[in-house]
């Protein structure tokens, strides 16, 4: 069963995702420009509310870092061992299944070649394999000399005989550790190819559903501590922002979630409800404290389908515009109403849903073939979608 989120939500004035040269990005669709926030910014977003909202334990969420060596040598410490061989004993174990880390140049810290995405447990799990093959990976580094006498060259031939234990140990640990965010999210490990994780959600980069030109904030700033006769400012600088509504577009494969959390409906059923909470929820961290665009979702639609996913972003590839009392919002829900109506007509029992679930602020008459979705609430919507793949139960609350 695949779960599908639209979702239009109306911004003021904003920078929530920018480029690199500050400004907000922006694609061209349906030969107009529109703004447009990244996929991975709508990821990131929801992962932090899972962990700053409660909405997962932490135990069930994951990390991406590259400073993994630095995270098991903490646990280590924890329980007494000595920070620098810990830190030796971490890299090694890393490195027994080609996941490398290096020593950055005057610092004391390590870090990863790239990003690793590793569950809590996984890191809990290493932690453990290092502590138990201590002396093995000890040796592995030729960080000091064997106990009992033997020599730095001996201890690592032991520590090498050892190596393949440590490597089978490691192998296993490195099995996704159940984390939620992970599941859903997947991630590619470009040396381990086989502890690849499929992503068990597709998210589309929002789009602005008309057309939209980029401003300039001109913003001075004064010395607090200036005197009195010196006029001007001691700052000048601009600030690049839009407004616009976006058609924002998701879908979760729930096999794909169970594989991913290995067959554990508990979880999936409280990760499939905290997904679709947060994917409401969650606004991208850029400029906010200059803009403070904290705007909910004007119209929010679950929809469960047995077969493929359809997004509804075509609706909009004619922009849509105000017309006299009528609002940006209003008109993108009667262009995505409409839209619909021609994908059923069109595509009839092939884009059939098996159940959807509507929350709107627009008036119902723009709803045309959506009226019968009406949940009411965003937290009526949560609990259908959820209780449609995993009958009734707890949907969560938004």
């Amino acid at each position: 069963m695949l779960i599908e989120l639209h979702i239009l939500q109306n911004f003021a004035p904003a920078n929530l995702n920018r480029d690199d040269t500050g400004s907000p990005k922006d694609c061209e669709f349906g030969g107009v420009r529109r703004a447009r926030i990244s996929s991975q910014a709508l990821k990131r977003a929801a992962r932090q509310m899972f962990k700053d909202q409660g909405l997962l334990p932490a135990e069930q969420l994951a990390v991406r870092t590259k400073r993994a060596v630095d995270a098991l040598a903490a646990r280590l410490t924890e329980g007494g061992r000595d920070q620098e061989q810990a830190r030796a004993v971490a890299q090694a174990a890393l490195a027994t299944v080609k996941l490398k880390a290096e020593r950055e140049k005057d610092s004391a810290e390590y870090k990863s070649q790239y990003l690793l995405f590793l569950a809590e447990r996984e890191i809990a799990r290493v932690a453990e394999i290092c502590a138990a093959s201590w002396d093995a990976l000890m040796a592995l580094t030729a960080a000091e000399p064997a106990a009992g006498g033997r020599s730095a060259r001996a201890a690592k031939q032991a520590g090498k005989e050892a190596a393949p234990e440590v490597t089978k140990a490691m192998q296993a640990a490195l099995d996704g550790g159940k984390a939620a965010d992970l599941a859903l999210f997947g991630r590619m490990l470009a040396d381990l190819p086989d502890k690849n994780i499929d992503a068990a959600a597709q998210v589309a980069h929002a789009l602005s559903t008309h057309r939209v030109s980029i401003e300039f904030d001109y913003y001075t700033a004064v010395d607090d501590l200036r005197p009195n006769d010196t006029q001007g400012a001691d700052m000048i600088g601009t600030v690049e922002f839009n407004s616009a509504c976006y058609y924002r577009y998701s879908n979760v494969d729930t096999g794909q979630l169970l594989e991913n959390l290995g067959d554990d409906a508990e979880l999936a059923r409280a990760t499939l409800a905290a997904y679709l909470q947060a994917a409401v929820r969650a606004i991208p961290t850029g400029k906010q404290n200059s803009f403070a665009a904290q705007q909910a979702p004007s119209f929010v639609l679950a929809v469960a389908r047995p077969g493929g996913p359809w997004s509804l972003a075509n609706a909009f590839a004619k922009p849509v515009r105000p017309r006299g009392e009528t609002d940006l919002v209003a008109e993108s829900v009667e262009a995505l109403a409409e839209h619909w109506a021609r994908s059923a007509r069109m595509y009839g029992a092939n884009f059939a849903p098996a159940g959807a679930w509507l929350a709107t602020m627009t008036d119902t008459e723009t709803l045309g073939a959506l009226g019968g979705y009406d949940a009411g609430s965003v937290q009526a919507v949560v609990a259908g979608a959820v209780a449609a793949v995993f009958g009734p139960g707890a949907g969560g609350t938004v």
